[in-house]
Parts: C-alpha cells; structure tokens; sequence
C-alpha cells in the first residue's frame, strides 16, 4: 500500500493523432505504469481517488478520440492536478511534422479522426492547430518525426522508466545519416581498418566473424578497446548513482555496416558478462530489414549506405 505521503505519480499523455501517443503508452505499461487509454477527463477524479491505494505510476492517454476532450479542460485538469499536494502530475505532449502525420496516415489508411470523410491533410491541420497550446503546457516533449519505434520507444523510457536498474543501450550507426537522437556517448570508429576494402568483406556486416576478425586485426584496436571498456565501466555506476535509468553509448563508422556492428557486439557482450542489462541495436542493418523484409545476414549484398561509399 501507498504511504499516504507518497504523492501518486500521474503523467498524461496526449499529442497529435499519430504522433505516436500508442506507441508510447505501451512502453509505459512494459516500463511498470497502470495505463488507461482514452480515459474521459470527467472520470479522471473517481479515478485518482481509487488509484491513490495502488503503488503503481499511473499514465493516461488523452486526445480528441476521448469522449468530452478539449484543450481548455485538459489544461484546467493539469492546472488543478498540479496544485494538488498528493498527486505529482506530469504531461508528455508527442509532437510530429505535419507532412510526415499525413505520411503515416496514408501508409496506414486510416481515416483521421477530425476528419473521417475529408482530407487526411485537413485533418492534421484542424488537430495541430487545436493542440499546439498543450505543448507549452507540456513537461516533456518528444518531437517523433524523425524517430523510428525503436527511437521513441527509447526516449520514452530515457524519461519515464521506473526501473531502478540502469538498462544500456548500445547502438551502431552511419555518420554519413548522422547521428541518431539521444546519444549519452558517441566514439567514432572510422580510424579503425575498414572491411569495406577488402572485396570478400566487403558484402558482409559486422557480425560475420571474418568481418570482425579484420577490424580486430588493427593494430590499435585491443587499446582502444581496453581503454573504452575501462572508460564505460568506469562512469556506468556514477550514472546509476546519479538516479539514471537508461544510457545509450553510440559507436559509429562511415556507412554503419562493419565496423560499428563489430564493436557494438563486442562492447555489448562484454557489459552484458560483467552483469549490465544491455541491448544492442544497429540502425542502418535495421534500416534494410525494414526495406527489404526478411533477416539482414552477413550474406547481404546490397550496401547499406546509399550509393555503395564505403562502410
């Protein structure tokens, strides 16, 4: 039970149809929160008067599908929730382009909800200008344009995760398509010997074992890595200390194919043996399956950076 000194965590979250508010609201029920979607804002204070018994962070997904939305009794709603000594309430407003919301729609042929038998493109303007007053109002906000699941899924739980253990998240990447969003700790591995040159390797990833092998061939790599290693162990428990719950340390090469990938399942392997919780991505191999379906092997042919520069 609840010390009735502990004010009961609420965060509302709500944003644009399509901004990803679904996504978001899963990630925050996997993460540890009692979630409630499309939560009608006159039930909201019958149930924060039963939640108040119940440990559980609460997360409630509010937009205008709710029955009796709008953004003037949103924002009172907030307002008086705020000043509330025994609720700590919180809002995460998901933001996104206009032109990639009328994107997703299309892909997904879904009718917007402000405009059922119109336009998409209507739609997403009637909302974006109805809403846009929340962000101000909002105490985070996750801009979702660019973002892929994977991305928001970590920025939500960068923000909101309420596991005290300290998950690592290990990515690789192309600087060529930049960096991804919400890096704690970028190293940049384009000093390393690079496979792309070597016309065996050069139609493998980083998970090939002869892939790996070369990049762990060159001469600076075992320092480098021992050095990373040491670095990365080193400031893991001043980050957990610091009450973070989520750290993502990126490692990235020229087209995000060989040696990022090698270095990545390397570093990632190794924090997992010394007792870390880690997962491991690679956004441009990620990148091909979503294209092209199916499982990206060490077999691929085709390169991951556009136009076959070099990896």
């Amino acid at each position: 039970m609840t010390d009735v000194h502990d004010p009961l965590d609420v965060l509302l979250v709500t944003g644009p149809s399509g901004a990803g508010r679904t996504t978001a609201i899963r990630v925050l029920e996997d993460a540890g929160y009692e979630v409630i979607d499309n939560l009608p804002l006159s039930m909201l204070t019958r149930l924060l008067a039963t939640a108040q018994h119940d440990p559980r962070p609460l997360a409630l997904g509010l937009d205008v599908r709710n029955r009796d939305f709008s953004v003037a009794a949103l924002m009172s709603r907030l307002q008086a929730l705020r000043a509330d000594p025994s609720v700590n309430a919180r809002m995460l407003y998901l933001d996104c382009a206009a032109d990639t919301l009328i994107a997703r729609f299309s892909e997904t042929r879904r009718r917007h909800p402000l405009a059922p038998h119109e336009d998409t493109e209507i739609g997403v303007q009637r909302e974006l200008e109805l809403v846009s007053d929340l962000a101000d109002q909002a105490d985070v906000i996750i801009d979702t344009t660019t973002l892929t699941v994977h991305d928001l899924k970590a920025e939500v739980l960068r923000w909101f995760d309420t596991d005290a253990a300290l998950a690592i998240s290990v990515q690789s990447f192309s600087y060529k398509r930049g960096l991804p969003r919400g890096l704690d700790l970028v190293f940049d591995l384009r000093f390393l010997a690079n496979p792309h040159w070597v016309p065996e390797l050069r139609a493998r990833t980083g998970k090939d074992p002869d892939v790996r092998d070369h990049v762990l061939a060159d001469p600076r790599f075992d320092g480098f890595f021992r050095r990373l290693t040491d670095l990365v162990q080193f400031t893991l428990p001043a980050y957990q200390e610091e009450g973070r719950t989520h750290l993502t340390i990126g490692l990235g090469c020229t087209g995000g194919k060989h040696r990022s990938v090698a270095v990545t399942e390397l570093l990632g392997d190794t924090l997992a043996e010394a007792g870390w919780q880690v997962s491991k991505r690679h956004r441009e191999l990620d990148r091909l399956l979503a294209q092209h379906g199916g499982e990206v092997t060490s077999k691929v042919t085709r390169p991951v950076a556009d136009g076959g520069n070099a990896a």
